[in-house]
């Protein structure tokens, strides 16, 4: 018995959630099971619950682990909750009760970029799970899977990735809504007070883009020189504001870091028009 299982950061480019339900849907005309799954949040004592990436780096002042040069995002985004739901899917706990593991097929391919993940994760070990990458097995790169995708009678979805992530590169940066924008300018400057050897979302600076995604927004004129100054200045101020308010109403009835971002980027979309 087989599942899909997708995990959701709350942080992919719009391209990928307006693809989901047409793979959703390919799925379904071929009798296969498929879930979404996210990150389950915990109520902590003084803040406002998150549910995504981007609430989680808000709240803590911080950035993506990738940013410092670790990894951790993948962990805690992506395989912590596959392994979660799977540890309530009554097939897995049948094979295990038997002493059985339980097969996880991850869909890294054989291009370059996919072998150096796949190098990463080479001789992991888990008592409770097997892993095998069948495109690795197959021999099938990037343009293999587009290839049998469009056979499908499928469009070929963009790549899927965080777009606060230091591995977005500068043209997919270009490419980003508004509101993403915004959003990004003031993940760097809440975590700014903090950061020591980083400049801000790609790290470091290289020959053709700065460490800062706010600077590569601001050189190439992403959103007004204004509209930034005005965010660095009152946006981080305005949200922990929000939080020690938050840390005073009662957990139950205490509201949620989305109900701040929504408010911050509310009315984005009808000025831009």
């Amino acid at each position: 018995m087989s599942v899909v299982l997708t995990a959701d950061t709350g942080t992919e480019r719009e391209e990928t959630y307006a693809y989901l339900p047409i793979f959703q849907k390919w799925m379904d005309d071929h009798g296969i099971e498929h879930h979404v799954v996210h990150y389950v949040p915990k109520r902590f004592k003084h803040w406002p619950p998150y549910f995504t990436l981007l609430e989680n780096c808000l709240t803590n002042a911080t950035l993506p682990s990738i940013s410092f040069g670790r990894h951790s995002c993948s962990f805690k985004w992506k395989i912590q909750p596959q392994d979660q739901w799977v540890a309530q899917w009554q097939p897995a706990q049948r094979a295990w009760a038997r002493g059985q593991r339980v097969v996880k097929l991850i869909g890294y391919d054989s291009s370059p970029a996919d072998t150096r993940r796949y190098a990463h994760r080479e001789g992991h070990v888990s008592p409770l799970y097997d892993y095998r990458y069948p495109l690795r097995e197959w021999g099938w790169d990037r343009e293999r899977c587009a290839s049998r995708i469009r056979a499908e009678g499928l469009p070929i979805p963009i790549k899927s990735a965080c777009w606060v992530c230091a591995a977005q590169k500068p043209h997919e940066l270009m490419t980003l809504p508004r509101w993403c924008l915004r959003l990004i300018v003031l993940l760097e400057a809440r975590a700014a007070p903090r950061l020591r050897n980083v400049e801000g979302l790609w790290r470091s600076s290289t020959k053709s883009r700065p460490g800062s995604m706010t600077l590569f927004i601001r050189a190439n004129a992403l959103l007004d020189p204004a509209e930034i100054d005005a965010i660095i200045a009152g946006a981080p101020v305005d949200l922990v504001d929000f939080q020690l308010v938050a840390a005073d109403i009662p957990i139950e009835r205490r509201p949620q870091m989305r109900e701040w971002i929504e408010r911050f980027n509310e009315g984005v979309d009808r000025l831009a028009a």
